[in-house]
């Protein structure tokens, strides 16, 4: 079976301009856990989950330090805190995505898609085709296969 087969084409999509409030009404509006985040265009530029939108009532965690020798190393990632600060001081959506999108292409197996959900630790995946979404498919699309076998 392929992605194609069991993807959801009616895809709910955020642009990179919209206020996170609006972000937060459309994600529970349509009871989803996530969307993709596309440009003026229509291409595919990040993805913004509730994962994400957490951060806003969060306070980040200054990173852990170890001095050794009079040297300072982080060992929580200053990295993670300069995200974890970005996503909280955030306006719009293009400022709190993930823009390192995990995607897949709709003739893709479905055994492929739910290998790359569980190693990338994630819960949905867009399709694909030209840049342009075209559909999205989720843990929960694949789970139903196993129902429908």
């Amino acid at each position: 079976m392929k992605v194609k087969d069991v993807m959801q084409t009616n895809v709910i999509t955020i642009r990179t301009d919209m206020e996170i409030k609006e972000v937060a009404k459309i994600l529970y509006d349509h009871q989803i856990s996530g969307a993709p985040v596309v440009d003026s265009e229509g291409k595919l530029v990040g993805i913004v989950s509730e994962g994400d939108l957490l951060h806003k009532e969060t306070n980040p965690q200054i990173p852990g330090v170890v001095g050794i020798l009079g040297a300072l190393i982080y060992y929580r990632g200053v990295r993670q805190y300069q995200s974890d600060l970005k996503k909280l001081i955030a306006l719009q959506a293009s400022e709190i995505m993930t823009s390192q999108v995990v995607k897949i292409n709709k003739e893709a197996s479905i055994e492929e898609a739910a290998s790359l959900m569980v190693s990338k630790k994630i819960k949905r995946l867009p399709v694909i085709e030209d840049g342009k979404i075209v559909g999205i498919i989720t843990r929960m699309d694949i789970i139903k296969t196993l129902i429908d076998d």
